[in-house]
């Protein structure tokens, strides 16, 4: 009897060490246009701006806005580019992302290595546009894709439900255009 839960309880332990070596960590950068490296600013036209901000284990994003609505791209650290397409997907009204980047990560090996990307995504109502919508925009991060996998509207608990969404975005399908 001994045995068996001596067994039982390192059956125990061993799955409770797996299940918190596969937990995913949050590590933030920011989206502010202090943070980041203006590439291209213009003010005709409602003016437009294209700006490299920092990432995580080599990753960077880059933010652009045209036309009062933004939209980010993820680079890859070998340069590949990957555009989110939020004004596409969360919302084609007039935009503004939130001022920091959640990047969800894994440690491998001393390594760290982002699976998913949350960001605060502000769309204004194209009826009103003294009203928007809060969106937190998740984005798998895979060798083969990057691209939103989900649409977090306000509520309560919207960061956890952010965070649940990120942890599991890799099996997840791309949202398509909204449009």
């Amino acid at each position: 009897m001994q045995t068996k839960t001596l067994a039982v309880t390192l059956f125990i332990l061993m799955c409770a060490a797996f299940a918190s070596a596969q937990s995913n960590d949050s590590v933030y950068s920011s989206l502010s246009t202090k943070s980041c490296r203006t590439i291209r600013s213009t003010s005709n036209e409602g003016g437009s701006y294209v700006g490299i901000c920092p990432g995580v284990a080599g990753y960077k994003l880059q933010s652009e806005e045209g036309d009062l609505r933004q939209n980010i791209q993820v680079i890859t650290p070998n340069g590949q580019k990957h555009s989110l397409e939020l004004w596409n997907v969360v919302g084609s009204g007039f935009s503004a992302l939130g001022e920091k980047a959640e990047w969800r990560v894994k440690r491998r090996n001393g390594k760290t290595v982002p699976v998913a990307l949350i960001l605060r995504y502000n769309v204004a109502n194209p009826e009103d546009s003294t009203k928007g919508t809060s969106y937190l925009a998740v984005a798998k991060i895979t060798p083969t894709k990057i691209c939103i996998t989900d649409k977090i509207a306000p509520g309560a608990n919207a960061n956890v439900a952010a965070r649940n969404a990120a942890d599991n975005a890799a099996a997840k399908p791309c949202l398509e255009s909204s449009q």
